[in-house]
């Protein structure tokens, strides 16, 4: 019998932030939350025309890949233009944060090299201090 583990997006409950810290954000833990997944942890953003995620950091790396949309993602005072098919590594501790610039929704999958559960990564949101 194989280990893989197949979850469809829809079956995992959303969660959102709307607050001046954190942003104006939805997402979804596909990997690492219900899963339980060893090696990592990933799952898709969504941020509607003017929607943001806060700048923070936290300790592991990350990695972005933009599906759809476009926008500006910050990563050590550094702007960065992204669009559908755009790949992001930030590495760890490096403060990061990034905006839809653009008409339509700017999705994106998020990915860390930490396993177990989302909410074992620490987040630092930089308007908190």
């Amino acid at each position: 019998m194989s280990d893989a583990l197949i979850i469809k997006e829809s079956n995992v409950e959303p969660e959102a932030w709307s607050d001046e810290v954190r942003g104006q954000v939805a997402f979804r833990t596909i990997f690492g939350a219900q899963s339980r997944t060893p090696e990592f942890t990933a799952g898709v953003t969504d941020l509607r025309p003017g929607g943001w995620l806060g700048h923070h950091r936290h300790a592991p790396a990350e990695i972005y890949y933009v599906v759809d949309g476009e926008g500006t993602l910050f990563v050590d005072g550094d702007e960065h233009g992204v669009a559908a098919g755009t790949a992001v590594y930030i590495p760890g501790n490096s403060e990061h944060g990034i905006r839809n610039t653009g008409d339509s929704l700017l999705r994106f999958l998020y990915a860390f090299a930490l396993g177990g559960s989302f909410d074992q990564i620490e987040y630092h949101f930089t308007a908190e201090h």
